[in-house]
């Protein structure tokens, strides 16, 4: 179940590093890894707070990207989903005028990660402003936004593992 998984988690990385993580599985030492790297929980937990991290990080990288009308936590983004944030533009006629209305959308599981984790898909909706598939230019302008941004990626990815295995270990008890 757990090699499942970890293919799950950690698709098109390489072997070594599914083998290094899977190691740490077996020996327990997953959650210490990830504890080890980040063992502070940030203090982002309203959607205020949250638009006003998303902001300041779209005006100091990405000025003339179009305006946030709205950025929130979501319940209804989740693992199982495999839905951890979204880049919406909703589009309603007003008179005569049709409005898009930008809004990004982070998992409210984001709430309870390191700092690093919520900045790192915080990040990731952000590029999609300006780009929106996951090619070259996407990757390039997310490490222009935070240079840490494939190590982030890499550690949220073992940190939603480790929570997925936790989960299922306490449910067999």
């Amino acid at each position: 179940m757990s090699a499942a998984l970890i293919q799950q988690y950690l698709p098109g990385y390489p072997a070594h590093l599914r083998a290094q993580i899977t190691q740490l599985h077996v020996q327990g030492q997953l959650g210490t890894y990830i504890q080890t790297r980040y063992p502070q929980v940030h203090a982002v937990q309203s959607d205020k707070a949250l638009y006003d991290f998303c902001i300041e990080l779209k005006q100091r990288y990405l000025k003339n990207a179009p305006l946030l009308d709205k950025v929130h936590f979501d319940n209804k983004l989740t693992i199982e989903k495999q839905t951890l944030g979204l880049n919406t533009a909703i589009s309603r006629v007003q008179g005569g005028k049709l409005k898009a209305k930008k809004e990004i959308r982070i998992s409210a599981f984001f709430k309870t990660t390191p700092l690093e984790f919520l900045q790192m898909i915080v990040v990731h909706e952000l590029a999609h402003l300006k780009e929106r598939d996951h090619d070259k230019a996407f990757y390039q302008l997310c490490l222009h936004m935070e240079p840490n941004y494939m190590q982030y990626e890499f550690d949220c990815r073992v940190y939603l593992l480790w929570q997925t295995l936790d989960k299922l270990s306490n449910q067999e008890v």
